[in-house]
C-alpha cells in the first residue's frame, strides 16, 4: 500500500498554500560534488522545467544523483554518457546535501528532491493537462497494478506501461518493439526504471531513437505506486534514514550499496574538502541567471578552476 503522507486528494493539494519558487537559476546552484555536476533544485522547480520543455516539445533528460549512482559512475562509461546527456541532474541524498553544506555551497534540505518528493504534485498536473504517460521497466505485473492505481485517482493522464524483461540490445528485435510502442503512444513524460545501471544504459543507447519528451531515469518508482514495494515516510528521507528503512527491507540486495560502496567515494569527498578549503569559502560571484526549463548554457557553467 502506498505511504498515507503522500497521499492528499486533488482539492487539499491545489488549495494548500504553495511555497514560492524561482523560474530563473543561478550559477551556484549548478555544483560539484565528488567530482559530478548537481543542481540544487526544488521540487516546485523541477515541475517547471519539465512543463517548459513539454510545452517546447523538445527531448530533455532529468536524472539524479546519490551515492550509488556516484559509485557507479566511476566504473560505467554509459552511466557517465547518460549524466553529460542530462540537462538536470537533481541530489536524491540527504547525506549529499549535508555534505555540500559543509563544502560551504548554498545547499538547503529542500534541495534532497526526487520522484517520492514531487509524484502528487506531477501526476496533478499530468492529470490537470492530459499529459502521456509512459514507464518502460518492472516486472511484468507492476504496469497494470501502477495503471490502475494512478487512474483511479488521475483519470485526465493517460498511462501505458512496459515491463522492463526485454532484451535491450540496441539491434535486438524486443528492444525495437518496445522503441516502436513509445514512437506509437507519443509520451510526453517517458519513465525508464530498470535500476541502475541498466536503465541509463539504456537511455544513452536509444536516445536518438526517442521522441521529443521529458525522460526520467526513475528506479522503482512504478513499484511503489503499484504498490509491489513500501516507500520510507518523508520524514525519513528528509532525517537522512531512508537508507536504514530501505536496508532493513531488503538487506540481501542492498547491503554492498549502503555499507561497501560509500566508503569507495572518500578520495573524492577528500578531494572536495581539499578545494573547499583553498577557496576559502569566498563569497558567491553575482549569478548569472537562466531559465529553468532550459538546456544548460556556457554562463551556467561553473567557473573555471583557479
Amino acid at each position: 500500500m502506498a505511504d498515507s503522507s503522500f497521499t492528499l486528494s486533488t482539492h487539499e493539494r491545489r488549495s494548500a498554500p504553495r511555497a514560492a519558487f524561482r523560474r530563473r537559476r543561478r550559477r551556484h546552484e549548478r555544483v560539484h560534488m565528488f567530482g559530478q555536476p548537481v543542481d540544487l533544485v526544488k521540487p516546485e522547480e523541477v515541475l517547471h522545467h519539465v512543463q517548459l520543455a513539454v510545452d517546447e516539445g523538445r527531448q530533455s533528460i532529468v536524472a539524479n544523483h546519490n551515492l550509488h549512482s556516484l559509485h557507479l559512475i566511476q566504473r560505467n562509461p554509459e552511466m557517465r554518457r547518460f549524466y553529460e546527456k542530462a540537462d538536470m541532474v537533481e541530489v536524491d541524498s540527504t547525506p549529499m546535501i549535508w555534505f555540500s553544506k559543509a563544502l560551504g555551497l548554498h545547499s538547503r534540505p529542500f534541495h534532497r528532491c526526487t520522484y517520492l518528493d514531487w509524484r502528487d504534485h506531477f501526476w496533478s498536473v499530468a492529470d490537470r493537462k492530459g499529459w502521456r504517460v509512459m514507464s518502460v521497466g518492472g516486472a511484468p505485473e507492476v504496469g497494470p497494478r501502477a495503471v490502475q492505481s494512478l487512474s483511479a485517482r488521475y483519470p485526465g493522464a493517460n498511462i501505458q506501461t512496459r515491463h522492463g524483461f526485454f532484451d535491450m540490445r540496441p539491434d535486438a528485435a524486443e528492444n525495437a518493439a518496445v522503441i516502436a510502442d513509445i514512437l506509437a503512444f507519443r509520451p510526453h513524460i517517458l519513465f525508464v526504471g530498470m535500476g541502475m545501471p541498466r536503465q541509463e544504459a539504456w537511455v544513452v543507447q536509444n536516445l536518438d531513437r526517442l521522441p521529443n519528451c521529458v525522460i526520467f531515469s526513475v528506479g522503482a518508482a512504478f513499484d511503489y505506486e503499484a504498490g509491489i514495494q513500501t516507500a520510507a515516510p518523508r520524514w525519513m528521507g528528509r532525517a537522512g534514514l531512508e537508507w536504514l528503512f530501505r536496508l532493513v527491507h531488503d538487506p540481501r540486495r542492498l547491503f554492498r550499496r549502503y555499507c561497501v560502496e560509500p566508503w569507495t567515494l572518500l578520495p573524492l569527498a577528500f578531494a572536495d574538502i581539499r578545494a573547499a578549503r583553498r577557496r576559502g569559502r569566498r563569497p558567491a560571484r553575482p549569478a548569472a541567471t537562466g531559465e529553468f526549463g532550459a538546456r544548460p548554457n556556457g554562463d551556467l557553467s561553473p567557473p573555471a578552476p583557479r
